[in-house]
């Protein structure tokens, strides 16, 4: 039985690996359950049989996807205390995400999922954005960050390293991201700091 088990995981692996990368290129609409089937080398059928359909296995994979950074999230407030350096490195490890992943990160940043995904919230909304507000909100009530809305304070300091991976993920930046974290951190930091 744990065979069959890793046998499913392993389907569902390569099927959301081959949506994520057909997804990313040639975009939700552009691409058919075949393309998505050759890709990962599975049966039609058997991505029906996980995923439903095209709109299942888009939701999965979003699903997937913000959960990790929810993971990620989450082992961060666990490991530093200070607003401060649950930012900064949150910061640091979207950088270096943007870095091992460009394909996940351009998914969750560039894909319309409102269009194909119509009952999610837009990604600004999601989950993990929102974890990101609360810890800023936090932050606020901590007295490490200035008191101002919420939202403008979360726009301060994730919204230019956000612009970074952007810039990154079109080719604009010639360096990798963690090169340029010092300058980008300090100015992000400098934004929201109470003193």
């Amino acid at each position: 039985m744990p065979e069959i088990a890793a046998q499913r995981e392993d389907t569902r692996t390569l099927v959301l690996d081959a949506a994520l990368n057909l997804f990313t290129d040639r975009g939700y609409f552009a691409t058919s359950v075949h393309d998505i089937s050759r890709t990962a080398g599975v049966s039609i059928g058997s991505i029906y049989h996980h995923f439903g359909d095209k709109e299942g296995l888009a939701r999965a994979l979003y699903a997937t996807l913000t959960a990790r950074m929810l993971q990620l999230i989450d082992e961060i407030e666990r490991q530093a205390d200070s607003s401060h350096d649950r930012a900064r490195e949150l910061v640091t490890r979207l950088f270096a995400l943007t870095e091992t992943q460009p394909q996940a990160m351009a998914f969750i940043l560039y894909a319309r999922h409102r269009e194909f995904l119509p009952d999610e919230p837009p990604v600004c909304s999601s989950r993990p954005f929102a974890r990101m507000r609360e810890m800023v909100s936090r932050g606020m009530a901590r007295g490490e960050i200035r008191q101002m809305d919420a939202m403008v304070a979360s726009t301060c300091l994730f919204g230019g390293p956000i612009r970074m991976i952007t810039a990154r993920l079109d080719g604009i930046l010639p360096h990798p991201l963690p090169t340029y974290l010092d300058e980008v951190w300090a100015c992000a930091w400098r934004a929201v700091a109470t003193s």
